[in-house]
């Protein structure tokens, strides 16, 4: 299995091999380092061909990379490249294809406040459109040691059944406790019976995902916890998951939009918010994803 790290010679670029590390580690993952650098250079017009510019940005670009490359241990296999492109999120994209991976990690930009998200315009776009599951590293992740948890932002819409297979596969795989953490009693507030019916909802698709898992041999040799199940409340959605419990090496899936196209990320309104008060990464999960096993 490969992670593509969409790579920057900044503290951004630094948190996405931090989060790609920390998600290799204990798991048969290796990492492809891409610096997106751009297709026609402005300054192509004002040094002419023999100055060798491209030759320069070429060497520069690869500096970088192995700026990158030093920050991954020697238990990680990890690779540098450079691809041209005139759409950084495109070019990511087009290199996540190429290489069949399982996943794209960047970071957030640099902007954000108390290692909270800001969506700079790469990651939007990859958020909106990208093939493959998207993991974002909030600002300042430093990171390294393996994930130790997994939460599931869970509801009753349309897809949230197939986001919970792959919580859970994902979760097993790894030898991971899952976290189940219902999102519909957000939208209600803090009703009682709201709140109810949601775990009961949550507790009825873990059942199910349990018997087809049973039926089909599937699961993994590590025996792991079973999952738990957390209806998040508050006000608001920002106040409802910063009453959560967030451990250090977390990561949270959160399901695309019903807007997406098939087969593509599309970060809604909800998931949004989610993002604003998110202390630990965030992985956006395509529309009718089938998981790659590992």
């Amino acid at each position: 299995m490969r992670y593509v790290v969409g790579y920057t010679a900044n503290a951004r670029g630094h948190d996405a091999v931090h989060l790609a590390v920390a998600l290799a580690r204990n798991h048969d993952v290796s990492l492809d380092l891409v610096l997106v650098i751009p297709e026609d250079s402005p300054f192509n017009a004002v040094y002419p061909p023999e100055t060798g510019y491209n030759d320069i940005l070429t060497e520069q670009a690869q500096r970088w990379l192995d700026e990158g490359l030093a920050l991954v241990p020697d238990d990680v296999t990890a690779r540098a490249h450079i691809r041209r492109g005139d759409s950084e999120a495109q070019t990511l994209i087009d290199a996540a294809v190429e290489f069949d991976a399982a996943a794209l990690v960047i970071g957030a930009t640099n902007s954000g406040l108390l290692k909270r998200f800001t969506i700079g315009s790469v990651a939007g776009s990859l958020l909106h459109s990208s093939p493959v599951p998207v993991a974002l590293a909030p600002q300042g992740y430093h990171r390294t040691d393996p994930i130790t948890r997994m939460s599931c932002g869970f509801g009753a819409r349309p897809g949230s059944g197939e986001l919970l297979d792959v919580a859970v596969e994902s979760a097993r795989d790894r030898g991971l406790p899952l976290r189940l953490v219902s999102l519909l009693a957000l939208d209600g507030g803090n009703s009682p019976g709201l709140a109810d019916a949601a775990w009961v909802h949550a507790a009825d698709r873990l059942a199910a995902v349990g018997s087809s898992a049973d039926a089909t041999g599937a699961g993994s040799a590590t025996e792991v916890p079973e999952p738990e199940i957390v209806v998040a409340q508050g006000r608001t959605i920002e106040e409802a998951v910063d009453r959560l419990d967030w451990e250090d090496g977390e990561i949270l899936l959160i399901g695309s939009s019903r807007l997406a196209q098939h087969r593509a990320t599309f970060l809604g309104s909800t998931a949004n918010r989610i993002l604003r008060a998110l202390p630990v990464p965030m992985i956006v999960v395509p529309r009718d994803y089938t998981r790659q096993s590992a």
